[in-house]
């Protein structure tokens, strides 16, 4: 008796079911005739798709690509005629397009396979959606705009990732446009970039490169990437690329000087700095960097020789006054540690006197960097006597302690 009452339900469900089919499909061909309550209706049709009774209803999944087309061609008509509409809405519609009819060839693939068949509206709505595409790669642009950049990642992923999709798979490398599919790629890599996800950055990394109008800005995110990753080896070789293709620029020098510093591969930076300074022998950068290594390597005449170089070409990099003032200063401790004698006395106080000025400088150039410049003049007026100014760098030095 209870089987009998769960069939007799079965069948009662069953009309009910078609009906509410029927009823909706009957509201969709009224809005795709009147363009009333479109999005509402397809909405509705949607949620009849998610039941696994009507997911293989080739009606159902194409009326609601219809209905997805009218809002689209209402949009379109409307920015046409200069009418108050949201351009994001446009956009979006396209992409849902896209990932509407992409999942439903997934499903008509499946169905037609069983009977031995091709997908029956694969040919038909691959060339229809080919003539959206370029609007996948417009909204994102829009969206980068406005700075939605995980929208506009959404876009260029899909204008770039959906050509390799079932339902494109046979013309798919005729509709490529090579130059904005290294555009999209660029932009992709600048959403992640921004969104700080490494992943997201390097996916299209490689096509992005070839965009070669902004490869500097492109090395500069892949960098990022890698170092978000603590990917060091790509890290070190992205960073070499950047310098060999743009010598100059200030981004990729500094960065790859860091890194054979923090490596203790200070040979390596030295050799980078004079690699540098022969496409550029005045940079006041290069020069900077290779002042500190030749002081950090204990090449004391060397760093007095180019950090003299550097202050020739601008008295206010305080860096330089400090690189020189620190070598002078190193020189006359090794002279101290030697014997005492009245020439080598001589040669120390003609190092302490040439430090002097480096480190007054400096101070007044840097005066909160105390910890810089206030030990230095410490010792300097102590060697040299100077009574007053030692005094005050005395009672400067108790306060700091």
């Amino acid at each position: 008796m209870k089987r009998l009452k769960f069939i007799i339900a079965l069948f009662l469900v069953a009309p009910l079911t078609v009906n509410a089919q029927k009823a909706e499909l009957a509201q969709a061909k009224s809005a795709l005739k009147t363009g009333r309550d479109v999005e509402k209706v397809q909405k509705s049709l949607q949620q009849l798709l998610n039941n696994s009774e009507h997911r293989q209803n080739d009606k159902l999944w194409t009326t609601v690509y219809r209905l997805m087309q009218k809002r689209y061609d209402e949009g379109n008509e409307k920015l046409y005629l200069k009418q108050k509409y949201d351009t994001a809405a446009l956009f979006n519609v396209t992409k849902e397009m896209f990932d509407h009819l992409m999942t439903f060839d997934s499903i008509d693939a499946q169905t037609n396979k069983e009977h031995g068949k091709a997908p029956k509206y694969r040919k038909k709505h691959a060339a229809e959606l080919l003539n959206y595409r370029p609007n996948l790669f417009f909204g994102g642009t829009y969206f980068v705009k406005t700075a939605n950049y995980a929208a506009a990642y959404d876009f260029f992923n899909l204008y770039l990732t959906c050509l390799d999709a079932p339902l494109f798979s046979k013309d798919a490398d005729k509709e490529k446009d090579k130059q904005r599919e290294q555009q999209a790629a660029y932009w992709a890599t600048f959403c992640g970039y921004k969104m700080m996800d490494a992943d997201k950055t390097l996916k299209f990394a490689n096509e992005a490169e070839k965009d070669t109008s902004k490869l500097s800005y492109t090395l500069q995110y892949v960098a990022e990437a890698y170092k978000m990753k603590e990917d060091e080896i790509p890290y070190k070789e992205t960073l070499i690329k950047g310098f060999n293709n743009y010598p100059k620029h200030s981004f990729f020098f500094p960065r790859i000087v860091d890194y054979y510093t923090q490596h203790q591969q200070a040979d390596s930076a030295l050799v980078l700095a004079n690699e540098a300074l022969k496409v550029d022998s005045n940079n006041p950068l290069f020069l900077y960097a290779k002042s500190t290594l030749l002081l950090n390597m204990g090449n004391n005449d060397e760093c007095i020789k180019t950090s003299e170089q550097l202050i020739s070409l601008s008295d206010t990099i305080a860096a330089a006054y400090y690189n020189k003032g620190t070598a002078l200063l190193n020189k006359a401790l090794k002279l101290e540690q030697t014997n005492n004698s009245e020439q080598q006395k001589v040669k120390i106080k003609q190092l302490y006197l040439k430090a002097m000025p480096c480190f007054e400088t400096y101070r007044q150039l840097k005066p909160d960097d105390q910890q810089g410049w206030a030990t230095a003049l410490y010792r300097i007026y102590f060697n040299l006597n100077m009574g007053t100014k030692f005094d005050e760098i005395d009672n400067l030095l108790k306060k700091i302690k």
